[in-house]
């Protein structure tokens, strides 16, 4: 059975992946992370989620962790992928083609 805290790990990390995917596309972001550095999202659009992270951060923060807080006000519906017409080769020359 799936937990609130189970949930807000998968939030998390979905946040986490498309955190990534930003700062890739903002370098100048990249600069504020350290490998010390903890992110704490604050979504907006999900503020039990929010309230949970805080409570973490509140945590982290006072055992001396260093955090970078990150807020989001929305986040767009999940698309499956942006790759069009992926083929794969396990080594074996036998190429299999994805559905889309």
């Amino acid at each position: 059975m799936e937990t609130h805290k189970d949930q807000f790990f998968a939030k998390n990390s979905k946040l986490s992946i498309e955190f990534s995917k930003y700062v890739l596309e903002h370098p100048e972001i990249d600069e504020l992370l350290t490998d010390e550095t903890i992110v704490i999202f604050l979504p907006e659009f999900d503020t039990e989620l929010g309230e949970f992270n805080l409570k973490i951060a509140k945590e982290i923060e006072n055992q001396g962790g260093k955090l970078l807080y990150v807020r989001v006000k929305e986040m767009m519906d999940e698309v499956p992928t942006r790759l069009i017409g992926v083929e794969i080769d396990a080594g074996d020359g036998a190429w299999v083609v994805a559905d889309v």
